[in-house]
């Protein structure tokens, strides 16, 4: 005669799901990409279009129907608008990315992370 084992009686406990935790934690990240301009004339000549359709932004950076785009302004012009993937099209080539990176709690002190990239030479 065999005997009952006594934890079959026992309603088995389904593991429950692991609830995630709230610890407050807050990050900031920050990119920031370096370009230098390859092609000068395409600079100009995409900014000179943005600058049509977003004139407000474009005149922040100094541009008016009487003051046209330097080469600095048209290229910021260009990273204000654009996604990072669509300026080496208009002239702009990527020399350095950086990443920056705080996050904390409300217990703790920030922690700071910085990440820097450099594309090959000739990209």
């Amino acid at each position: 005669m065999t005997h009952p084992n006594p934890l079959s009686a026992v309603p088995s406990r389904r593991p429950s799901a692991a609830r995630p935790l709230d610890l407050r934690v807050r990050a900031q990240r920050v990119q920031i990409d370096e370009l230098i301009v390859d092609d000068p004339h395409a600079v100009l000549a995409h900014a000179e279009r943005a600058a049509l359709d977003a004139p407000d932004t474009a005149a922040l950076l100094g541009h008016d129907a009487d003051t046209p785009l330097g080469l600095p302004a048209a290229a910021a012009l260009l990273c204000a608008l654009h996604e990072p993937h669509e300026l080496p099209a208009m002239g702009l080539r990527f020399t350095r990315h950086t990443t920056h990176v705080t996050a904390h709690n409300q217990q703790t002190e920030p922690v700071s992370l910085e990440l820097s990239h450099a594309p090959e030479h000739g990209r």
